[in-house]
């Protein structure tokens, strides 16, 4: 555990590898990199929209205060759910990062934010603004139930989801 942040995902899950209750998950390896800070850890902020980023966008926009946004994105690799100009707003706003079961865009400028971004895959093909979907719900992000208030770990190792802070 040599980061800053005081945790490893990997020492996360050796402590809690026989956790059979559900309050500790551990997301698939599918998510790639495309921000500055490749770990981040914050309280649970969730989105679900599909090809649409309207509330992906008045989520960024507001004030992160160190938190996660989690977006179900219902894993779609047609539409770009966050590109340079959102990855800087949540960078700006101080979120510690965005984890999207989806894609992203403007990859250079994404990974000059200073915020935690990971996604699926990257596509230049923009969402549609309709104003729909919905937020501070239980979303499923490949198969894992994540929480509004659980809390992400991500690190170089992978994401982990806890229905508590973990203090290392």
């Amino acid at each position: 555990m040599s980061d800053t942040l005081g945790f490893a995902t990997c020492d996360l899950c050796d402590a809690r590898k026989n956790d059979d209750t559900g309050t500790f998950r551990v997301l698939p390896p599918v998510f790639r990199d495309f921000g500055a800070r490749l770990r981040f850890a914050g309280p649970v902020v969730t989105v679900k929209c599909f090809e649409d980023n309207s509330l992906v966008r008045a989520a960024v926009e507001s004030p992160g205060d160190g938190r996660v946004l989690v977006v179900d994105g219902g894993a779609s690799l047609r539409r770009a759910l966050l590109g340079g100009n959102l990855g800087s707003a949540a960078a700006r706003n101080g979120w510690a990062g965005v984890v999207i079961d989806g894609c992203v865009r403007d990859v250079v400028e994404l990974a000059a934010c200073k915020v935690g971004i990971r996604a699926l895959a990257s596509i230049p093909l923009p969402t549609e603004k309709r104003g729909e979907g919905q937020a501070g719900v239980a979303v499923q992000i490949q198969g894992v139930w994540v929480r509004p208030g659980d809390w992400l770990y991500a690190d170089e190792d992978g994401i982990v989801v806890s229905a508590v802070a973990i203090h290392p």
